[in-house]
Order: structure tokens, then C-alpha cells, then sequence
């Protein structure tokens, strides 16, 4: 649970400090469930500024760098399912840098390696973040979330 911006700032650099490069982050909950609020946090966490995080809504993906990782944000809000392959967005969810990606769901492919953030609105400022890792590798960025599902 987090009760403000900045405690979900904060949880999102915890997870961006572990990661070096490769990893995917799928996200998942309604409009203004705090999924773009969770990546400024990962930028925080690579050295990139929070300021320059936008949701990828319209340009479907963002890329950002100056941080010792690259920040990839893909909004999948306005793709079907089948538009994901079809607009060659598939390099940028295994790159070199950290891809997060809004309404994950919607990729509607099943993949192995993943990490899985749910968020949840409880009311006010507050969030719920349950978290489910997929995939070996992806264990060690659910522990430093502290959350599980």
C-alpha cells in the first residue's frame, strides 16, 4: 500500500535500483491507478529525471536516457491485441535498458519473463501494489518491492 505519490515514487526506485538492464515490467490497473506515477518512480531510480515521465498514451512509447540505464514506457491504452506485433514494438520489451509497459494485459501474448505490477486505487492518494514475479530471474526485483501476490 502506498499512501502518496512520493511512497510510490519511492517503491518504484527501490525496483529500478535492482535492475540491470533487460528486465520487463508489466502494468496493470484502471485510469489513475498510478502506473505513470510508478515509472517516474523507476526513472528516479535509474538517474533520469522524473519531470521528463509523460504517459505514452498517444505516441505509444517513450523513451528515455541520461540515466545509467535506458527507461522504455509503452502505453498499450488505444492498441487491440493483434496492433502490438503489427507496429514493431516487440525490440524494446527485452532491450538493453528497463521496459515498463502500461495496460500489459493488452499485449495478448503470454510471455514467460515478466514482472508483474498490479495497482489498485483504494481512495484519496492511496494505492494498492500487488506484485508477481514470472520467470527465475524476475525474483529478485519482487523482493525488492517487498510485495507479493
Amino acid at each position: 500500500m502506498t499512501r502518496s505519490e512520493e511512497e510510490t515514487h519511492a517503491l518504484g526506485a527501490r525496483l529500478a535500483a535492482t535492475c540491470h538492464g533487460g528486465e520487463l515490467i508489466g502494468l496493470r490497473g484502471e485510469l489513475g491507478a498510478g502506473k505513470t506515477v510508478f515509472v517516474r518512480g523507476l526513472a528516479i531510480g535509474l538517474g533520469i529525471d522524473p519531470d521528463r515521465v509523460r504517459s505514452p498514451s498517444f505516441t505509444l512509447v517513450n523513451e528515455y536516457s541520461g540515466g545509467r540505464l535506458p527507461l522504455y514506457h509503452i502505453d498499450l491504452f488505444r492498441l487491440a491485441p493483434n496492433e502490438f506485433d503489427r507496429l514493431a514494438l516487440r525490440e524494446y520489451l527485452y532491450g538493453r535498458g528497463v521496459c515498463a509497459v502500461e495496460w500489459f494485459e493488452r499485449l495478448g501474448e503470454p510471455l514467460t519473463e515478466f514482472l508483474e505490477v498490479s495497482l489498485t486505487f483504494v481512495g484519496g492518494t492511496e494505492r494498492q501494489l500487488v506484485a508477481a514475479a514470472h520467470g527465475v530471474g524476475y525474483d529478485p526485483l519482487l523482493e525488492a518491492l517487498g510485495t507479493s501476490s
